[in-house]
C-alpha cells in the first residue's frame, strides 16, 4: 500500500508527506497552467497555425482504443459515477484470494467477547451501547460491508479530479469534444477503480474491525471483527488470545457508541473530505506523458496495462483550503481515537492486565505505517500522526480525572465544544476552561457560540488597534 491508489499525494512543504511517484514528474510543463502543453495536441505549435482538429481526433482515438482494451482485459460492465467500483471489487477480490469461512465456534467467541466488553464499557462512559449486533467478518465480508462508505469518501475526490482532466484541455479542444469528454471520465473511472481495488484488497487483510481506520465504515449499528486478522495480530504477543479478543471488541464497541450517539460526527467527517476535494488543483504534465505513445495492443497484457495506469500519476497543488480541511480531519480523527483509547483503558485496565501493553502495541502499529495511516494517506494525503493521537488521549485523560466522565462525554454534544488543534498542543488550557468557571457555557452550545463571537470581536479590535499604532 505504499503506492497512492488515486495517483496523488500531498505535496506541501512537509517532507514526511511526500511520496515517490512512478512517472509524471514536473518537467515538461513549459510554464503552462497545470503543466499542460497545448503543443502536444497541435495547439499553438510552430507552424501549426493554431488548433489542429486532426491531433485531437488522434488523441481521442487512442483513448477509445485504450478503453476498449481495458474493457476486454478486465471484463468491465457499465460505469456510472467517477469511480468504476466493479473494477475495484474485482481486483480487491483477486487480491484477497480464497478465504476460510467463519466457524460457529469463532462466531460464538466473538459474540461472547462483545457482550463482556459492552458490560465493562457501561461503567466507563455515559454513552450507551451503539451496536445492535456484532458480527464476525471475513475479508470478503469487510469489502462488501464497507464499500458504500468508501463510495462516499472517494467520489468527491474522484469527481473533482475527473472534471479537471477536461478542464486542462484548451478551450477550442473542449468545445470540439462534446460528448467525447465522457471517454476521459470513463478512463479516469477505470484508473481510480483499479488502484482503489488494489488498496482495498490489501486493507481487507489487515484491518481488525469495521472501525480500525477510525471511521465507521460498516452499516449503522453493526459492529464487526475480523478473526483472521485478529489472530495474526495476536501472534507473538504475550497476552492470551481471549484477552486480545476482548480488548479489540471493546475498542469496536467504543467506536460504535461514539458514532451512533453523536449524530453529527459521521457527517462532519465526510463533509471534511468533501471540503478537501473542492480545493484540489492538478498538474497535468503526467497525464500528457501517459497519453503519448500508447500502444493499444499492449492493453491485453495485464502487466503492460498496470504500467500505463502507473504512468497516470499526478501531483495536486496544495491550497490553503486543503490544508485547513486536512488539519480539521486530522484533529477530529485524533480526538475520536484518543477518546476510544481512554474509555477502553478505564473499562479494561483493572480487569485485563495486558490492556496498557495492547494499547501501546496498537500505537506502534500505527506509527510503523499501519492500515489507518496508509489508508488516509492514499485517500486524501492525510497521515494520522501518532503524536496527535497521543496528545488527544492525554487531553481526554486529564479531562476525565479532573472533571469526570460526564463532562468528558458532554464535549461531544456539539462540534463547537470540541478541542481544536491548539488544544491538543496545550490540553491543560482546555481542561482549565472547563473547570474554571465556564461550566455553564461549556454545556450550552448557544452560550459557547456567543462567547466565541465575543472573543473574535475582541481579537479584531486588538488587531485594528495595533494597525493604527
Amino acid at each position: 500500500m505504499s503506492d497512492l491508489p488515486f495517483g496523488f499525494s500531498s505535496s506541501d512543504d512537509d517532507p514526511d508527506r511526500k511520496k515517490d511517484s512512478s512517472g509524471g514528474g514536473q518537467g515538461g510543463s513549459g510554464g503552462q497552467p497545470f503543466g499542460f502543453d497545448p503543443s502536444a495536441f497541435g495547439v499553438g505549435g510552430a507552424g501549426a497555425g493554431g488548433f489542429d482538429p486532426a491531433a485531437l481526433g488522434q488523441m481521442l482515438s487512442q483513448f477509445g482504443q485504450m478503453l476498449s482494451g481495458m474493457g476486454s482485459a478486465m471484463g468491465t460492465g457499465g460505469q456510472s459515477g467517477p469511480v468504476n467500483y466493479e473494477i475495484a471489487k474485482n481486483l480487491a477480490r483477486q487480491q484477497i484470494g480464497s478465504v476460510s469461512p467463519i466457524t460457529e465456534g469463532t462466531a460464538s467467541a466473538i459474540a461472547d467477547a462483545a457482550r463482556l466488553a459492552e458490560l465493562w464499557l457501561d461503567g466507563s462512559t455515559t454513552l450507551p451501547a451503539g451496536a445492535t449486533r456484532t458480527l464476525a467478518w471475513t475479508a470478503d465480508d469487510w469489502l462488501d460491508g464497507t464499500l458504500d462508505t468508501w463510495k462516499r469518501l472517494c467520489d468527491p475526490v474522484a469527481e473533482q479530479v475527473a472534471g479537471m482532466w477536461v478542464q486542462g484541455l484548451p478551450e477550442e479542444a473542449r468545445n470540439m469534444m462534446g460528448p467525447m469528454a465522457g471517454m476521459l471520465n470513463q478512463m479516469g473511472g477505470l484508473t481510480f477503480g483499479s488502484q482503489l481495488g488494489q488498496a482495498l484488497g490489501q486493507l481487507s487483510k489487515e484491518v481488525l474491525t469495521s472501525t480500525d481506520i477510525g471511521l465507521p465504515l460498516g452499516p449503522v449499528g453493526t459492529a464487526a471483527l475480523l478473526p483472521a486478522a485478529i489472530e495474526a495480530f495476536a501472534e507473538g504477543l504475550e497476552q492470551p488470545h481471549r484477552e486480545v479478543l476482548v480488548f479489540i471488541s471493546a475498542r469496536e464497541a467504543a467506536y460504535q457508541r461514539l458514532y451512533n450517539h453523536v449524530p453529527w460526527l459521521r457527517q462532519r467527517l465526510l463533509a471534511t473530505v468533501e471540503d478537501y476535494a473542492r480545493g484540489i488543483r492538478m498538474d497535468f504534465s503526467a497525464i500528457e506523458e501517459a497519453a503519448r505513445g500508447i500502444d493499444p495492443s499492449a492493453l491485453t497484457d495485464p502487466s503492460q496495462m498496470e504500467k500505463i495506469l502507473q504512468q497516470g500519476t499526478f501531483e495536486p497543488q496544495t491550497t490553503p483550503e486543503q490544508k485547513q480541511a486536512l488539519e480539521r480531519l486530522e484533529t477530529m480523527l485524533a480526538l475520536v481515537e484518543g477518546w476510544v483509547e481512554t474509555v477502553v483503558s478505564d473499562a479494561l485496565g483493572e480487569r485485563l492486565p495486558g490492556t496498557a501493553a495492547l494499547t501501546e502495541t496498537l500505537r506502534r502499529r500505527r506509527a510503523a505505517g499501519g492500515p489507518a495511516e496508509q489508508t488516509f494517506a492514499t485517500l486524501v494525503g492525510l497521515e494520522l500522526r501518532p503524536r496527535k493521537v497521543r496528545e488527544a488521549a492525554q487531553l481526554w485523560r486529564r479531562l476525565t480525572d479532573d472533571a469526570g466522565a460526564d463532562a468528558r462525554d458532554g464535549v461531544w454534544a456539539h462540534p463547537d465544544l470540541l478541542p481544536d488543534s491548539s488544544d491538543l498542543d496545550n490540553p491543560t488550557a482546555f481542561v482549565d476552561r472547563v473547570l474554571g468557571g465556564d461550566t455553564e457555557t461549556f454545556h450550552d452550545p448557544i452560550a459557547q457560540l456567543e462567547q466565541t463571537e465575543a472573543n473574535e470581536r475582541e481579537q479584531k479590535g486588538r488587531d485594528a488597534g495595533e494597525g493604527d499604532a
